[in-house]
């Protein structure tokens, strides 16, 4: 299965990460070989993704560089790339609240999995910091999840990385272990069936 991280690039061979199949940045210009990433995000979320689905190829769609947000023409292309390389899964841990800009990023055939509300996709999460995890919940139509990544030893949790995006990640590493079972197409109705 190919899951695509939408996110600040993956760090390869990061300990929790292990092998990345490949990658691609995107930038408003087009595209560039340089999915490094440079400020730790992408890489957590890629470890929360395998911490869950350890025989995934994971992909790098470097969306950010510097900083955490993109322009929309980006997302947009870097949904395009996902699409046409028919990734099974795309962990988009992003939002907007500009309505125009959430019907640029239809993604048609596309298992998303993003944060609930922000974005049109499959897959809608929010974060539960109560949820166990190595559990999910569901409940009115969105997914929750821990808001933590795979923990660091002898860090705290809330010293760590955490919050939505992270959420997504482990929810993506869920639809994940799923999609080992059953079709694309019956990803979102298994994980409902799951925890009904």
């Amino acid at each position: 299965m190919k899951i695509a991280v939408l996110d600040s690039g993956i760090h390869a061979g990061h300990p929790h990460v292990g092998t990345v199949a490949g990658g691609i940045g995107v930038t408003a210009a087009g595209f560039v070989d340089d999915y490094v990433d440079r400020l730790g995000h992408g890489t957590a979320v890629a470890g929360a993704i395998r911490e869950k689905a350890p025989d995934a190829e994971i992909y790098a769609v470097k969306i950010f560089d510097r900083r955490l947000s993109a322009e929309i023409d980006t997302i947009a292309r870097a949904l395009e790339w996902c699409i046409e390389r028919e990734m099974d899964l795309i962990n988009l841990s992003v939002g907007t609240g500009n309505a125009a800009h959430r019907d640029r990023l239809l993604a048609p055939g596309a298992l998303v999995v993003s944060v609930a509300g922000m974005l049109p996709c499959a897959i809608p999460v929010a974060g539960d910091p109560d949820c166990p995890r190595d559990q999910f919940r569901y409940r009115d139509g969105v997914f929750y999840a821990s808001p933590y990544p795979r923990p660091i030893p002898g860090v705290p949790p809330e010293r760590n990385l955490h919050g939505v995006s992270f959420a997504v990640a482990n929810m993506t590493g869920f639809a994940g272990q799923v999609l080992r079972d059953v079709p694309r197409d019956r990803v979102r109705e298994e994980l409902i069936r799951l925890r009904s």
